[in-house]
């Protein structure tokens, strides 16, 4: 049987707790041998899948870091059964295609979001369509941010765009400090839309897009759209799944 792998952060609570987990696995056999576990936190976790897009592996998670959305609390006791019993959920991440204003093409994967943001002390003026239709003709704003419904509990939660269940065939399109409408709230569109997103005035306003943390400078023209082909395979412990996670979010916000 192959032996299990595991990745973790190189600082000092994820290496005691790799050291535990491999003490662990010497007494106690793990039939998942096509699984990765990944001891870190959430950013930890985006970048390890983005290294590992094209394995079909199982990926669980073990938090060492702070809030560890996407992963599981670590328990020296139970964690075989935990990773045993462990359901597993598949997301595909978006996929950004973005145009500089010398014309040169860069793609990116976002698990979480896509964030335009811009570049210098003056507000980005951009526009927004998806498909055929357009959603906003200007909007004069810090920014926008497309959300997956897994990130839709991060950055966009704090820019007040909307929480979207895991299985919603949704993503979430939602202002960043907004000026001018300065109501716009937003819009949640299909999974399966194109969104394009133009900067309006790129030598005055220029603006760069973040694929999660990594970012294009000098943005003209992105399209963003879920990657269907790329399917991350996530294993969570049977009573904190990334579902009830996301649930417990939207509870939180519907009584805040």
């Amino acid at each position: 049987m192959k032996s299990i792998q595991i990745i973790s952060d190189k600082n000092l609570r994820s290496l005691r707790i790799k050291k535990s987990l491999l003490n662990i696995l010497k007494k106690f056999k793990l039939e998942k041998s096509n699984t990765i576990i990944v001891i870190g936190g959430d950013g930890f976790m985006l970048q390890t899948l983005k290294k590992n897009k094209k394995t079909n592996k199982l990926f669980y998670g073990v938090n060492s870091g702070n809030y560890g959305f996407l992963m599981n609390k670590f328990s020296p006791k139970n964690i075989i059964k935990n990773i045993h019993k462990a359901k597993m959920i598949s997301i595909s991440p978006l996929e950004m295609t973005v145009k500089n204003y010398k014309n040169r093409t860069n793609k990116h994967i976002a698990i979480n979001e896509v964030s335009i943001l811009r570049q210098s002390r003056q507000a980005a003026s951009l526009s927004i369509s998806h498909g055929s239709k357009k959603i906003i003709k200007e909007l004069v704003s810090d920014g926008v941010l497309v959300s997956t419904p897994a990130g839709s509990t991060a950055y966009n939660l704090s820019v007040h765009g909307p929480i979207l269940s895991l299985n919603s065939k949704k993503l979430s399109i939602s202002p960043i400090s907004p000026f001018r409408p300065r109501r716009w709230k937003g819009k949640i569109v299909s999974d399966k839309s194109k969104i394009v997103i133009k900067n309006l005035d790129p030598i005055k306003r220029p603006i760069s897009s973040v694929a999660d943390n990594i970012e294009v400078r000098n943005a003209k023209n992105i399209i963003i759209q879920t990657n269907k082909k790329i399917k991350f395979n996530l294993l969570y412990d049977k009573n904190r799944s990334l579902q009830k996670k996301i649930k417990i979010e939207q509870l939180r916000r519907e009584t805040s």
